[in-house]
């Protein structure tokens, strides 16, 4: 059963049924299902559902967000069984929480990440106490159908997954808009700019896909000696540049992880 039918929550789904899923093996429950989510439902005869009364799952999805997650909780209890695994998509909301709001430990923490949409997404996890090894295999089965997964003992951990992964691709999609404005300053057109800026970022992470090199070796690949690419990374690597403004991107980014938890 999957709780929450947004963007992410269907791109789990999606995974699912490309994978071989049976559709009768697949619930959706959204009280406030988008087109989408309908049509998702109607083209592969799934079953969706405002609430999950009279529901018991033996999975049980959470990807709702995280500002109505107690509500959400509270709905959910009747549903939940001794037989149910709880895999939690919900930024930033810790395991002692759920397990208070849903009256159960066999919990899985995640924090997947957009390109999941494609099946090239990476998710953090990481298990709750009452846990087993069928119910680790389980999840990971499920989350796999989005991309890669990587297992963490440290729930704390999360936090950080949640700022790297979780909130990266935003920061891929700002590197696109920023370097196409920088060609506009150049005096190209803002059409030229942004196919060049964006078909350079998807040439450059499909060529990283292709070649296991650490990312300093394609780095270099690239940078002739006193060349063009070796008079920009000067400013991009220098005291004031990208890597000390990402870490305190990334540390933003954790700090509020940590706050929605903490709420």
């Amino acid at each position: 059963m999957l709780v929450g039918a947004g963007k992410m929550g269907l791109a789990l789904a999606q995974g699912w049924l490309d994978a071989g899923l049976a559709s009768s093996n697949l619930i959706l429950v959204d009280p406030m299902a988008g087109e989408a989510a309908k049509q998702l439902a109607e083209d592969y005869g799934l079953q969706l559902y405002a609430e999950a009364v009279g529901l018991r799952p033996n999975v049980l999805v959470l990807a709702v967000k995280p500002q109505i997650i107690d509500a959400v909780m509270t709905s959910l209890q009747p549903a939940i069984g001794p037989q149910t695994l709880v895999v939690s998509i919900a930024a930033g909301i810790n395991i002692a929480r759920l397990q208070r709001g849903l009256d159960t430990d066999r919990i899985v923490r995640t924090m997947p990440n957009t390109p999941a949409q494609i099946g090239k997404g990476i998710t953090g996890a990481v298990a709750g106490a009452g846990v087993e090894g069928n119910d680790r295999l389980a999840a990971d089965a499920l989350l796999a159908a989005a991309g890669q997964v990587v297992w963490f003992e440290a729930e704390s951990d999360l936090d950080a997954v949640t700022a790297v992964s979780g909130s990266g691709p935003a920061y891929v999609f700002n590197l696109v808009e920023a370097l196409a404005a920088a060609g506009e300053q150049q005096g190209l057109s803002p059409a030229v700019a942004m196919r060049l800026a964006r078909q350079t970022v998807i040439g450059s992470a499909a060529l990283m896909e292709a070649d296991p090199a650490p990312a300093a070796t394609l780095r270099q690949n690239v940078t002739s000696p006193n060349g063009t690419t070796a008079a920009a990374l000067a400013v991009l690597m220098g005291e004031d540049g990208l890597t000390p403004l990402m870490a305190r991107a990334v540390a933003a980014a954790r700090q509020r992880s940590e706050e929605l938890g903490q709420a």
